[in-house]
């Protein structure tokens, strides 16, 4: 049967690219996300990618970059659906937020086709993803530093959370974050539509990361091996779970110094950042105050009193 999305339209076997048209620029020129449709030769489950609903966060596109040309239709079971940037209006000039309506685009879900510039991509989107049956939405931490790592958004009594749970597991980063999300994340949306849904969030960085984007192929195989799209055997690994999540503010304004690297191990009381002057006098310390693992760090070493420095996961297991 033939499969489409937006203009990309493929039968078994076939591949094809196209575009998936949510709007106009403010020149009355079209806006289209760019699309892909990858149809097996044999039946299966589908599967719908996408990238840079923040955009900011380019590894989830060099991902996908790298993934598709690897996809040979003969050799799949199963059709793959692709938007590979998701808000436009931000990649274009490197932005976190859609500068059409200042709208952080996952948090917009599930949309509104007759809403903002946002909310009417949402919607698009949203239509496409819940065509499937699990959903990969590809993040990272920003330009923060972070671990690689898979995040499970729908909660614990959601009636899709062991399915979640286990596409995470799929994944595997080697760290979940097992968490319910705020309201308008599409891994909060899909799930109440009856699609597992995660968000591999893989590291943050200032453009692209080649390590957190192989690390990224390798969890998007890993999955189609595992619901097999693909006849080889996935690796299933113990992954590292972390529940709660707790945030740093600068207790002083100056130079952060770092005394814990990241996935490092620390316990309660341990010293987390130093704030110097420039000079290198130390004008503050901040400890941890919970157990947990070193997760996420801001970027530019100057802060201002209060201002976010990092964050430890806490309430840490395995599965």
């Amino acid at each position: 049967m033939t499969t489409t999305l937006g203009t990309a339209s493929a039968g078994p076997g076939e591949m094809d690219t196209g575009r998936l048209e949510v709007g106009e620029t403010r020149d009355g020129s079209p806006v289209g996300l760019p699309v892909a449709v990858i149809n097996g030769t044999r039946s299966g489950k589908t599967l719908y990618m996408q990238a840079a609903s923040d955009g900011d966060e380019l590894n989830g596109v060099g991902v996908i970059q790298r993934v598709v040309p690897q996809l040979d239709p003969a050799e799949l079971s199963g059709t793959i659906l692709i938007v590979g940037i998701v808000n436009y209006h931000a990649f274009q000039i490197a932005e976190h937020r859609n500068p059409i309506d200042d709208t952080k685009m996952n948090r917009a879900y599930p949309g509104n086709e007759n809403g903002t510039s946002s909310e009417r991509i949402a919607a698009a989107t949203f239509e496409a993803a819940t065509r499937a049956d699990i959903i990969l939405d590809l993040h990272q931490g920003s330009t923060s530093r972070m671990i690689d790592e898979v995040r499970v958004r729908c909660g614990r009594r959601h009636r899709l959370y062991d399915e979640c749970l286990e596409l995470a597991k799929a994944f595997g980063c080697g760290y979940v974050l097992d968490q319910k999300g705020p309201d308008g994340q599409l891994a909060r949306a899909a799930p109440d539509d009856g699609v597992p849904t995660v968000d591999p969030e893989l590291g943050g960085c200032v453009g692209w990361d080649e390590t957190s984007i192989r690390k990224g192929v390798e969890g998007v195989f890993n999955v189609l091996r595992y619901y097999d799209f693909l006849e080889s055997d996935p690796t299933i690994e113990r992954q590292t779970r972390a529940s709660g999540f707790e945030q740093y503010g600068s207790p002083a304004g100056g130079l952060v110094k770092f005394q814990t690297a990241l996935g490092e191990r620390v316990s309660r009381g341990d010293v987390l950042f130093e704030i110097t002057t420039p000079f290198g006098e130390t004008k503050a310390t901040a400890t941890a105050d919970s157990s947990g693992i070193f997760w996420r760090t801001r970027r530019l070493p100057q802060v201002a009193t209060g201002e976010y420095i990092c964050s430890v996961g806490t309430d840490v297991d395995s599965y």
